[in-house]
């Protein structure tokens, strides 16, 4: 039973709506970030690198200190505007590739993440589950929802379509060619079917933002044990979610690149495989796999089909069927020596957005020996893993669709 509420989101003013929202900092090179805003007063860059005002780099608390004072800046200077009722907020994104997402932003529960209604398929540092943490406590707020899925639900989607009939409050597109809507829901009635429908399911799940997700349980077990007079409906109790049905959810691999062979030949390497795998030799025109347990591999020049041998591999849990732990444990750690998958300065992945001739770039250039590629996880895969309590190995799925920073922003 997930507990779904409305909130009173700050949101841009629908004039500039489209200069403020902007992808997540890490995503952008260090060029791009400063071309955006040198040349973009309004792009929330602004509020998330506050040293660049003063051409300085700043870090730690300070740099928590410098966000909040920008993001009460653009509120005063009226960029953001608060919402007045508590509302749900009808979300559709229309990507480059006409790939359209359905969904609603609301506020979820940081009790039901405690209780495993909210359910996880990724580990999580906690180094940077307290960072933050320590981040969202001193800045107040909250601009990127974490990416939720639920069970397709034919009411809420009829909510969804007629609430779409209206005028949106903003429509724009981005320089990705990405074309964002956003429509409030705020009449009680719709409201409450709404929580209605979601309390019948048994459990939501993380698609994407376990790390936001995680920060935010921890953010309201350190407000709650602070507070003698907590009763539940305190903000902090709650974190900004865009909640999608699971046939919108788009689900990509990563395919991986290695830059050694572990001290091995090429013919030494393939004889290791060999006992795992049928290989068979496709030549040089890219290759990628078409059904599970079934990799590509690019190796000096030559695409490659690798076949898992029926014998080879023991299927005990639903982590076994997934592609990318079968790869680590068949080729990345047993062969070529790769204990972990997110430090080991060895690998490095693409996502499955890109054709194979990406693989095949990286190791005719030389930085890399060789590349492997496969198919794509699928919900039902996902669902079992978190069910199991299991989680997937770094880099595992690459989910659509991405968010974008400064839309809808919760305050705590």
């Amino acid at each position: 039973m997930p507990k779904i509420i409305p909130f009173k989101a700050v949101r841009p003013t629908r004039a500039i709506v489209g200069l403020v929202a902007a992808r997540p900092y890490q995503s952008y090179t260090i060029d791009e970030r400063e071309s955006r805003m040198a040349y973009n007063p309004y792009s929330f860059l602004h509020i998330v690198n506050p040293g660049y005002k003063y051409d300085q780099e700043v870090t730690g608390k300070e740099r928590y200190r410098l966000v909040k004072n920008r993001y009460s800046e653009f509120k005063e200077d009226g960029v953001f505007v608060q919402d007045e009722k508590p509302s749900f907020y009808a979300y559709k994104i229309v990507n480059r590739h006409g790939q359209e997402f359905n969904g609603i932003i609301a506020a979820t529960s940081a009790e039901d993440y405690e209780n495993d209604l909210i359910k996880k398929h990724e580990d999580t540092i906690a180094k940077r589950e307290e960072t933050f943490k320590s981040y969202l406590q001193t800045v107040g707020f909250n601009a990127e929802p974490v990416l939720l899925t639920y069970p397709d639900n034919t009411v809420i989607a009829e909510i969804i379509k007629d609430t779409q009939k209206g005028h949106a409050e903003f429509e724009f597109t981005m320089t990705y060619r990405d074309t964002h809507y956003l429509w409030k829901i705020d009449t009680d009635d719709t409201i409450a079917t709404i929580q209605k429908e979601f309390e019948k399911m048994k459990t939501v799940y993380i698609a994407d933002g376990h790390h936001r997700s995680a920060s935010s349980y921890l953010l309201y077990k350190d407000e709650k044990a602070k507070n003698p007079n907590h009763n539940g409906s305190e903000s902090y109790n709650f974190f900004m979610s865009y909640l999608i049905p699971e046939s919108d959810l788009v689900i990509h691999e990563f395919n991986r690149l290695v830059t050694d062979l572990n001290g091995l030949t090429k013919e030494e390497f393939l004889i290791q495989l060999d006992a795992s795998y049928r290989i068979e030799n496709r030549g040089s025109m890219p290759y990628k796999p078409s059904k599970p347990h079934h990799f590509s591999m690019y190796l000096d020049g030559e695409f490659y089909s690798l076949l898992l041998r029926k014998t080879a591999f023991e299927f005990n849990t639903a982590l076994d069927q997934l592609d990318a732990y079968l790869l680590y444990k068949t080729i990345l750690q047993s062969i070529l020596g790769i204990d972990d998958l997110r430090h080991d300065n060895r690998i490095s992945y693409v996502n499955g957005q890109h054709e194979m001739i990406t693989i095949k770039s990286g190791v005719d250039s030389g930085e890399f020996s060789v590349g492997f590629g496969m198919c794509p996880s699928n919900v039902q895969q996902m669902k079992q893993i978190a069910d199991e309590g299991l989680t997937m190995p770094p880099k595992s799925t690459y989910i659509l669709p991405k968010l974008r920073s400064g839309i809808t922003i919760f305050e705590y």
